[in-house]
């Protein structure tokens, strides 16, 4: 087994004076410390070769690797391993080759501050991601903290909060929690007008108004929150598909012929980190997804233009693929070929063409073959009836 080299230290607004004694050692002992500018003034007292953080970033495992035997110590703040750089250093280093010395987070900070119990918060990123992601976490009482990604980020959350009938909602903006500097920020998200440091951690109690959005992260989402040109997964019929399709933790979704890209939106929200790839032809469909997209908070919807079986080549391979449209005995091929295994298929039908080949499909590779249709009260002149929707034929398979 390979000797640790590398050090990777989590170090707070206090420096050098809140590390162990062993930890501070390791600092000292250092040939190398990689880190950020403010890692590096906190860590001043310390003689060693100083290196900046690379650029672009995706070269520093390149860097760490080019210090291999020497004594490497990377500065990160608070955790490094939440939300950090030493998850990604990890994914890439054997673990054997690294040790982790971690401080307290911001997220830990932040609800010592609040009075807040970690097991009662959502905690998330936006610090160099799309700030729209934590809108699917915008729930009545639910209490965020956020790392976020500069010093108008709690502006546009406060607006994201406001247009969802969140306004009333507390934030707190917290800055240089633990240091001589530490600064406090309270105000109300309708009403947020407070200049912040850029490097802050947001506090945010959701109060939902009478008239609020109710988003919840269970798919079968209402149809009029989609943009959509009415050729759509409707919701009953979608709530379904997406049982079927079993969103998981980081899992990936191709959405063949994604449309409005609702069952790729509701995928998203449903599982934390959970991926989607939307494959659509036409590009106001497209533009379509991707409004849905940021308004929903999954902006990391990835859409491709194309058709399948032809767009689906060069694609991670998913662990789960639903087919809205075009299905053939092609495009199943060239999908169940590139699905993993235990991955989920699903296809829904509506016309009688595309429902033979369905059951023709269900005929030679198995699966659980269903109709689903739904009704609606509406009016019938001063009375109201119930009005049929089109029955769906939908397939689905567990690839074995």
């Amino acid at each position: 087994m390979a000797e640790p080299w590398l050090h990777i230290v989590g170090i707070g607004e206090d420096g050098m004076a809140g590390l162990a004694p062993a930890t501070r050692a390791i600092l000292e002992a250092a040939e190398v410390i990689v880190g950020g500018d403010r890692h590096h003034v906190l860590s001043d007292g310390v003689t060693a070769e100083r290196v900046a953080w690379p650029s672009p970033f995706d070269a520093l495992i390149g860097l760490l690797r080019s210090f291999k035997g020497r004594r490497v110590v990377v500065l990160a703040t608070g955790d490094p391993l939440w939300f950090s750089v030493g998850a990604r250093i990890g994914r890439a280093i054997p673990p054997s080759e690294i040790v982790y010395h971690p401080q307290l987070s911001a997220f830990q900070l932040a609800a010592a501050r609040m009075g807040w119990s970690m097991a009662d918060v959502e905690t998330l990123t936006v610090h160099g991601r799309p700030v729209e992601q934590m809108i699917a976490f915008i729930q009545p009482d639910a209490r965020l903290l956020i790392l976020t990604t500069g010093e108008k980020t709690p502006a546009q959350i406060a607006g994201f909060l406001t247009e969802r009938g969140f306004g009333r909602s507390p934030m707190t903006v917290l800055a240089a929690m633990g240091g001589a500097g530490e600064q406090r920020f309270d105000g109300i998200a309708e009403s947020w007008d407070h200049a912040v440091p850029a490097f802050n951690t947001l506090a945010v109690d959701c109060v939902a108004a009478p008239d609020a959005a109710l988003l919840p992260r269970v798919p079968g989402l209402a149809d009029d929150l989609f943009r959509h040109d009415g050729t759509m997964t409707k919701q009953e019929v979608r709530a379904a598909t997406l049982a079927k399709l079993m969103p998981m933790r980081g899992a990936l979704l191709w959405d063949i012929g994604c449309g409005s890209g609702s069952v790729s939106v509701e995928w998203m929200r449903a599982a934390r980190y959970a991926r989607a790839i939307g494959i659509e032809p036409r590009a106001d469909r497209r533009a379509m997804a991707a409004a849905n997209a940021l308004a929903l908070g999954t902006p990391r919807l990835e859409i491709v233009e194309g058709e399948a079986p032809g767009a689906l080549a060069g694609l991670a391979a998913p662990d789960a693929i639903f087919i809205g449209g075009g299905l053939s005995d092609e495009v199943f091929a060239a999908a169940w070929a590139a699905l993993k295994p235990l991955g989920r298929l699903v296809a829904n039908a509506v016309t009688l063409e595309s429902e033979a080949a369905l059951i023709a499909l269900q005929s030679a590779h198995g699966g659980d073959l269903v109709k689903i249709q739904t009704h609606r009260a509406e009016p019938v002149g001063p009375y109201r009836g119930w009005r049929p929707s089109m029955p769906v034929t939908q397939w689905s398979l567990i690839k074995r």
